[in-house]
């Protein structure tokens, strides 16, 4: 069914070869320095039980924001 996967592949040593090479390259902190300072974005969300107990879509505004945030970062 998935002719072009290894036999051996592995999300969890992929992740690991992934991170082990963010850290030799310093990617988070070429990201950080990258900013434009000028173009500032901020994303507010209220508390999610203000109004009563929490419901799904509380869940749903959270990943939309986690989204939308990481996407503004990725730019």
């Amino acid at each position: 069914m998935y002719k072009n996967l290894e036999d051996n592949f592995s999300l969890p040593k992929l992740a690991d070869e992934m991170l082990d090479f963010w850290s030799k390259d310093d990617t988070f902190n070429k990201s950080v320095k990258e900013k434009d300072p000028k173009k500032h974005f901020t994303f507010y969300e209220g508390p999610p039980t203000a109004n009563g107990l929490p419901g799904i879509h509380h869940v749903i505004a959270r990943t939309v924001k986690d989204v939308i945030c990481r996407y503004k970062t990725m730019q």
